[in-house]
């Protein structure tokens, strides 16, 4: 089972803008699909956005479009999302996996990292 780690939540203001790391072996190779996904309490897990490293591709929720990016990096092996315009409805805890959908991941989650967003 593939152990990745997320890191680099925080507290920001509205409209401020932070970077999530995504790390552990294979995470940022090329080899593998890894998803950014948040959870509110007492909500459901949704996707955020994922990628492809072999070939580029990137997924990204309408929830997030235009303000969130992810991207990879082969040499240290880390996944990141960046996020701009923050709002509060941002505000969650967010995991990483490898898998774009939840469904196709069976593994157990990380501890994930908060993002608190205040109006």
């Amino acid at each position: 089972e593939v152990q990745l780690m997320e890191s680099g939540g925080g507290l920001v203001q509205a409209g401020g803008s932070l970077r999530l790391s995504c790390a552990g072996p294979g995470s940022g190779s090329g080899k593998l699909l890894i998803g950014w996904f948040r959870q509110v309490s007492g909500k459901e897990r949704e996707g955020v956005a994922c990628i492809s490293p072999a070939d580029g591709d990137t997924y990204y929720a309408d929830s997030v479009k235009g303000r969130f990016t992810i991207s990879s990096n082969y040499a240290k092996d880390t996944v990141y999302l960046q996020m701009n315009s923050l709002k509060p409805e941002d505000t969650a805890v967010y995991y990483c996996a490898p898998a774009c959908f939840e469904s196709d991941f069976s593994g157990s989650w990380g501890q994930g990292t908060r993002v608190t967003v205040s109006s």
